[in-house]
């Protein structure tokens, strides 16, 4: 997906083992399989739930938002750009997560999917 020259964006393959990872999909999304140690935050509860992120989020890193293949991942991002956040989308989302053969699992840390 393009969401053209305002997005930062980086790859599924360009994400270093540990990298901060902010998922945005919707709960029945994040339980049928997730990164592990993602912190789940739907975009329907991201405004009232933003404090989470806040307190979450490495204080001087970077925040890797990624959502099923990158749209609503995107819109996160470029909202937290404008709060001087260093935010980046991850392109393709969990679909190139799963494809690029990155572990998916469950909430009990067994093999997930990507729904």
């Amino acid at each position: 997906m393009n969401f053209g020259a305002g997005v930062p964006t980086v790859q599924v393959t360009d994400l270093k083992d540990g990298a901060f990872l902010l998922d945005v999909r919707e709960d029945d999304e994040w339980r049928a399989g997730h990164a592990e140690g993602a912190l789940h935050i739907p975009l329907s509860e991201f405004a009232a739930r933003y404090g989470e992120l806040a307190e979450a989020a490495p204080q001087d890193g970077r925040v890797h938002v990624i959502c099923r293949s990158g749209g609503r991942s995107a819109q996160v991002t470029m909202y937290l750009v404008q709060q001087g956040i260093d935010a980046v989308n991850v392109d393709g989302g969990m679909q190139d997560w799963q494809q690029a053969g990155r572990p998916v699992v469950t909430d009990d840390g067994t093999p997930g999917f990507v729904a």
